[in-house]
């Protein structure tokens, strides 16, 4: 797989990722249901006339199960950045899914260079939301890598 071929393979597993920790918010769906789902009918597939890229499998289960095991901790980074009159239950869940994602990676994935990680959710949050709402993801996992990537 050529360098391009993988990033465009990552982008896609980081999308569905969030499009998945979002699911699994709204319908309390179990872990091995939301993966095998995902597995089954999303990744890769053509939904609605709209093809998906292929998803890198792999990076994508380690996103979602890693945030579904550390949630309590992702969203205690997350929370401590907001500002003092915010907290994370103002938040609406398409933007904690990519905050907890992208604070996901930042803690635990040391493989993947930060500005990557931070860049790449920002692409995300575009996705579903304006520029105001990009910035937001961009400050906020850039205070989270400065916290728990020392060295950045």
């Amino acid at each position: 797989m050529t360098a391009s071929a993988r990033a465009k393979s990552r982008s896609a597993a980081r999308l569905a990722a969030v499009q998945a920790l979002y699911q699994q918010e709204m319908e309390r769906t179990p872990l091995p249901t939301l993966l095998h789902e995902f597995h089954h009918h999303r990744l890769g597939a053509t939904i609605e006339g709209a093809e998906y890229v292929d998803a890198e499998v792999d990076f994508f289960d380690d996103v979602v199960a890693g945030v579904d095991a550390r949630k309590e901790e992702l969203d205690g980074l997350i929370a401590a950045k907001l500002a003092k009159n915010w907290s994370l239950e103002r938040l609406d869940r398409p933007m904690k899914a990519i905050l907890r994602a992208g604070a996901y990676e930042l803690a635990a994935r040391i493989d993947v260079p930060t500005g990557s990680v931070i860049s790449e959710y920002v692409d995300v949050a575009h996705a579903f939301y304006d520029k105001r709402e990009a910035a937001f993801v961009n400050g906020l996992l850039d205070a989270i890598a400065k916290q728990v990537r020392k060295s950045v």
